[in-house]
């Protein structure tokens, strides 16, 4: 399930013409689904749902996606090489890959919603399967998994919609993700009515350097029981501006009684990533990452 402003194109190729992760899963034996979000790409909008429409300017790609080390608006992004080309307007590689971008509604919470119900529906068709989910679309693999517990076999979640309760300043500190890891309504135990009932507090000291306060439940924190026997790991690359706060996603889950392995690249020695390292040079050594892990915890 791919990001905002993107569609399943991302997975085929790369915008420099090489193979995407689409053709490595299938090459390594799995049977692969690629899911265009409703209202987007192969599943168009449609005047009567009234959905308000956004789109991605080119200024917004290129600082947050193909050229963030060329703008600096957080401090990882320095480190960012890995995308095939210049990264700016004018460049092949970064005038296909903008060609790519599509409007989107401009509501996560809608789009989560029914991205929730039409994968709901898929798995009910297909039976259990894995589910990749990167950027916008993380938030709606927790709650697909809430709905469908046990169908869903692992979530892996790259670089998935976070941090919980309140959005980086990167994009202006507001209040985000009200449910922890989703906009709508997840079971949580003991069960809450709604949202305001979570009990949170901040960090008063980061991690580290260069990375977020997270917002966590006071505790005794509320279980999130339906996504507690699902293996999941969380990938973040080196330069992404979520390099800065996927860690808070990881420390909710891990807090709320899931099973969450965290793997930075770095960690690897693989360095210089961004946000769409699917789509960038080294974007199968990436892959590889995530069958391996795969191969440990679930197939």
């Amino acid at each position: 399930m791919h990001g905002g402003s993107q569609t399943a194109v991302n997975w085929l190729n790369t915008p420099d013409g090489r193979p995407g992760w689409a053709e490595y899963f299938v090459n390594c034996g799995f049977d692969v689904y690629l899911v265009d979000q409703p209202q987007r790409g192969r599943s168009a909008w449609h005047p009567a749902h009234d959905n308000q429409l956004r789109n991605t300017s080119v200024q917004r790609v290129e600082k947050m996606f193909t050229a963030p080390e060329q703008f600096c608006l957080w401090p990882q992004a320095k480190h960012h090489s890995q995308w095939p080309g210049k990264g700016r307007k004018g460049d092949p590689v970064f005038d296909q890959f903008y060609a790519s971008q599509v409007e989107s509604v401009a509501s996560d919470a809608i789009t989560e919603r029914n991205l929730q119900q039409s994968v709901a529906k898929l798995l009910d068709k297909i039976g259990p399967a894995i589910l990749v989910t990167h950027s916008q679309s993380g938030s709606a693999g927790w709650a697909i998994a809430d709905i469908r517990s046990l169908k869903v076999q692992a979530i892996i979640a790259i670089e998935p919609a976070c941090p919980p309760i309140m959005e980086h300043e990167v994009f202006g500190g507001k209040m985000h993700l009200r449910w922890g890891v989703t906009h709508n309504a997840i079971e949580y135990s003991p069960p809450l009515k709604n949202a305001t009932e979570l009990k949170l507090i901040q960090e008063i000291e980061s991690q580290g350097d260069d990375l977020s306060h997270c917002w966590l439940q006071v505790q005794p924190a509320h279980q999130l029981p339906n996504l507690a026997n699902i293996p999941v790991l969380v990938l973040v690359s080196e330069a992404s501006y979520h390099a800065a706060y996927d860690h808070c996603t990881v420390q909710w889950l891990r807090q709320a009684g899931v099973n969450v392995d965290f793997i930075r690249l770095k960690d690897l020695n693989i360095r210089g990533n961004g946000h769409m390292m699917m789509l960038e040079k080294n974007n199968i050594e990436i892959a590889g990452v995530v069958i391996k892990w795969l191969e440990t915890h679930v197939i």
